[in-house]
């Protein structure tokens, strides 16, 4: 019996990276998954690999229509749905006089905007779907600032702060909402980046350390746990290293 029978998940940015991570656990675990992305190809290899239990939707997390689209996919091709996972984001960088307003706008729309679109747009199916589970992708970078990462940075905290209120008023209702902030994880964003030495572990995270996580949270094993915050930074915000004497 797998961990996540009976549950049906829409996953966005769920093409390629850590998204398709946990669609792949997720349809591993028993559940069954609407993979959401604008990488159209990739999605839709993605849903072909997963086979009955997996479809694939364009979805531009911007765009409420795509949201809702993308929820009447799930209640029509699944029969409901009950784990939401806002997992698409975007970073970009730039020195406060570099910085442009677009690359702000941006980087706000894909990264806070769109989390709450979705879920503005699955409330009432997770509702009728509960006890619903709403998963929430931050970072690392929503306990503490990066220089040239304005956009991203405040993003990430807004997420944090959209946990929050999402769980407080859905809680009667059996919708949990809880956040995850992962470290560095080694995905097609980020490849390019010589994190050494990083985080204490002194490595980059897998992609399926961040799912293993994911799973329990979509699953009836987190029943009484909501507004919750979620570290996997390989010790990334435990602290600093030891001060060493002169």
């Amino acid at each position: 019996m797998g961990r996540l029978d009976g549950k049906i998940a829409l996953v966005s940015g769920g093409a390629r990276g850590m998204g398709a991570s946990h669609a792949r656990m997720i349809v591993a675990e028993g559940g069954k998954v609407v993979i959401g992305d604008i990488l159209d190809g990739e999605g839709q290899a993605l849903a072909k690999e997963l086979g009955a239990n997996a479809v694939y939707i364009h979805l531009d997390v911007t765009k409420l229509p795509d949201w809702e689209a993308a929820v009447k996919l799930a209640k029509d091709k699944f029969g409901g749905l009950s784990v939401l996972v806002n997992n698409a984001g975007i970073v970009n960088f730039g020195t406060l006089s570099e910085y442009t307003l677009n690359d702000w706008d941006k980087v706000i729309a894909i990264n806070l905007t769109g989390s709450f679109l979705g879920i503005k747009a699955a409330e009432s199916a997770l509702v009728e779907s509960a006890p619903s589970s709403i998963i929430n992708i931050s970072s690392t970078a929503g306990f503490k600032g990066f220089a040239a990462l304005h956009g991203y940075t405040a993003s990430k905290f807004g997420v944090r702060g959209l946990t929050k209120s999402v769980a407080l008023e859905l809680a009667t209702r059996k919708v949990r909402c809880n956040v995850i902030h992962p470290g560095n994880i080694s995905t097609p964003m980020n490849h390019h980046l010589d994190l050494s030495g990083y985080n204490p572990m002194d490595r980059m995270g897998h992609t399926n350390e961040i799912s293993y996580l994911v799973v329990h949270l979509a699953s009836d094993e987190s029943t009484f746990t909501t507004g919750a915050e979620y570290l996997v930074d390989g010790g990334e915000l435990a602290g600093g290293a030891a001060i060493q004497a002169k």
